[in-house]
């Protein structure tokens, strides 16, 4: 579910954010400028969090739970300033910021397909997720079009944002948030103990508690992997 409102989040991004550029000054000749800011955030952000995530257990928080909740609280944020950006200059730096803090979310969800599944379950898991990708993205796009129908303006004076991208700018972070916190709230992450008995690197013994909750598979490794 977090996935749907990440996409929201950055389908509302890749739509509509060379329209508030050039709604706040910008010629089409510096938008390129502009935008150099997603994959220059996507390099540095991606493997960082990748690094930590992987090697970071905080008890009933886990260790990519922490990560998609910061990182949504800040895009949030960033959803709600962008449409309010006073001067090119703050648009710009509020674009860095949703960037990275919508990446900040998005790859520790991709790491919790891997961590809460098996490997005969990976092509499903991945087609969920794709499914949920493809719903956040219609949506995300359709939203300044979608509030156009009740009447909310779509035309601006110069140097203003219109009315339908702010609006839908608010609606989706509200989107992004809830969807999230489903997810964050919802879903137990699996220890890195409970990791490494489904993998067979722990020792049998100190596994025989995991097989204890739930329904139990035997994994390609040959231990016992818990189905929630």
């Amino acid at each position: 579910m977090g996935f749907f409102g990440i996409q929201i989040g950055l389908a509302l991004k890749h739509v509509n954010m060379s329209r508030i550029f050039q709604s706040l000054g910008t010629s089409l000749d510096h938008l390129s400028a502009l935008w150099v800011a997603a994959p220059l955030t996507r390099l540095l952000v991606q493997p960082v969090i990748g690094h930590l995530s992987d090697r970071m257990w905080l008890g009933r928080l886990g260790r990519r739970r922490p990560y998609s909740l910061a990182g949504t609280l800040l895009a949030a944020i960033a959803l709600l300033v962008m449409p309010e950006s006073p001067v090119l200059l703050v648009a710009a730096v509020m674009l860095w910021v949703l960037h990275a803090s919508l990446n900040l979310s998005m790859k520790p969800f991709r790491a919790f397909v891997g961590d809460m599944l098996d490997k005969d379950q990976h092509a499903a898991g991945y087609g969920v997720r794709t499914a949920f990708i493809g719903a956040g993205v219609v949506v995300g796009s359709i939203f300044p079009w979608v509030l156009e129908r009740p009447g909310v303006s779509n035309v601006a004076a110069a140097g203003m944002i219109l009315g339908s991208v702010r609006y839908a700018f608010w609606f989706g972070g509200a989107a992004l948030l809830a969807s999230v916190l489903w997810t964050v709230v919802l879903t137990r992450e699996y220890s890195p103990d409970e990791l490494a008995c489904f993998e067979g690197v722990a020792e049998a013994s100190a596994c025989s508690a995991y097989s204890l909750h739930g329904e139990t598979r035997r994994t390609s490794a040959g231990s016992a992997r818990v189905r929630w």
